[in-house]
């Protein structure tokens, strides 16, 4: 039954390309197991299948029944080959038997799982710490939807001091297409799309199956309604740092409660908090962290917003571009130089800079992200202050704009438009 789950039943539509291809196939080239998280239905399956010689596919009951009664002689029993495990997570015991697999002597890429939860959070002890790879696969950014997934990328242009390269795509929007791009959403379900209303209805679909179905199948007991308006204050506030306080009272729920919630909606991938930045040489500074709907499009069916909404209120506007450009950058942790993101803030509020990709070996690019279209000083005086401080581990500031070009407005500070983030040159 399991052999017959082959990989051409689930390949058979285009593959878009993905930012994380290449860092996934240099993992299965060596390590026995990877497992692919992320947001539900941004591509998981699709992705590994086209890897897979065997699936197994544990949202079809049968399958699933199979494995949780013995899932070792399952495995044992499968062709040699590459076996993908499909939402693992509904059957958690085959993870031992992966773990078992990989200490008995699995050769490289015999197994790649998916998984729609941080399952950290969901399998005690999880016990495969050394066993299994995980990598992040998030939904698609505009570089992968435009077709430049293998190309280098904005950030490793930026950290590699590469400026001349940096290039634009042929047609820059403004603010209000960046706003559309951003209510379009990155779901790959949801891509060439061109009813509304279908657009409107999935996505509604998407929030109410994540706070009912999809906790109660992590095992989780959560009110739903309560859940729900947790996460409609988390979407108001998307891009800000706001106090813990100010959220759950907003909700009307309690600290402990909201504890809870945060852990479920992370978990879901439905929310992420970009943890303060820390630096031996500034003081003083807060360590709130910053909360991101990590889909900036579920900002609609949340606040029953559209296009115009949005656009009739600056905060909301400057909120869901702020949002759509971390989901653009989040999406580059697969990049060749493999950034961290945090954000930055002094305790009296007199600095912020919204968002530092730090690399391995500690260079920072900063980033500042603005809806104006003709930014002025003001804009970038936060990019320049971190410059100063931090010397030559400052490789770049970055002043993200809606406007139509770029400019160079002080040393090592670059204002581009957002839109450079999927430009072609260098490609």
């Amino acid at each position: 039954m399991i052999n017959e789950a082959r990989t051409g039943i689930l390949t058979l539509v285009a593959y878009l390309s993905r930012i994380i291809d290449s860092a996934l196939d240099e993992l299965l080239a060596d390590a026995p197991a990877v497992l692919l998280v992320g947001p539900r239905a941004s591509g998981k399956t699709t992705t590994a299948a086209r890897r897979a010689d065997v699936v197994i596919r544990l949202d079809d009951p049968a399958q699933r029944q199979a494995v949780a009664d013995n899932p070792d002689a399952v495995l044992a029993g499968l062709d040699d080959g590459r076996i993908l495990i499909d939402e693992w997570q509904l059957a958690p015991d085959v993870l031992g038997a992966v773990k078992r697999a990989v200490d008995g002597g699995a050769p490289p890429g015999r197994f790649l799982l998916t998984g729609s939860t941080r399952a950290d959070l969901t399998v005690d002890g999880w016990p495969a710490t050394g066993r299994v790879l995980r990598l992040p696969l998030w939904n698609l950014t505009q570089r992968e939807i435009e077709g430049y997934a293998g190309g280098p990328s904005l950030v490793d242009l930026l950290f590699g001091r590469r400026w001349d390269e940096i290039g634009l795509p042929s047609d820059v929007p403004d603010a209000a297409g960046y706003i559309e791009m951003a209510l379009n959403s990155g779901f790959p379900a949801l891509l060439g799309r061109q009813s509304s209303r279908f657009r409107e209805e999935w996505l509604g679909s998407y929030v109410d199956q994540s706070v009912m179905r999809d906790t109660a199948l992590a095992g989780l007991r959560r009110d739903p309604q309560l859940l729900r308006r947790y996460l409609q204050v988390i979407a108001a506030n998307t891009g800000g740092v706001v106090s813990h306080k100010t959220l759950y009272d907003a909700a009307a729920i309690d600290r402990l409660t909201a504890i809870s919630y945060d852990n479920v909606l992370e978990m879901l991938h439905l929310t992420e908090q970009v943890p303060a930045w820390s630096n031996n040489h500034l003081s003083r500074l807060a360590r709130a962290a910053k909360r991101y709907l990590i889909e900036p499009a579920l900002t609609a069916p949340l606040l029953k917003i559209d296009r115009r909404t949005v656009l009739r209120h600056a905060d909301l506007t400057g909120r869901l571009i702020d949002s759509f450009v971390v989901a653009q950058l989040r999406g580059e942790v697969a990049s060749e130089s493999r950034p961290s993101l945090f954000h930055l803030r002094d305790a009296d509020g007199a600095h912020e800079v919204d968002l530092l990709l730090e690399g391995p070996g500690g260079d920072v690019v900063a980033v500042e992200i603005k809806s104006a279209s003709a930014p002025d000083s003001d804009a970038w005086r936060h990019l320049s202050w971190l410059r100063d401080r931090l010397g030559d581990r400052f490789c770049c500031g970055v002043l993200f704009h809606t406007g139509p070009r770029p400019f160079q407005p002080a040393e090592r500070i670059l204002a581009l438009p957002i839109s450079t983030l999927w430009g072609q040159s260098g490609r």
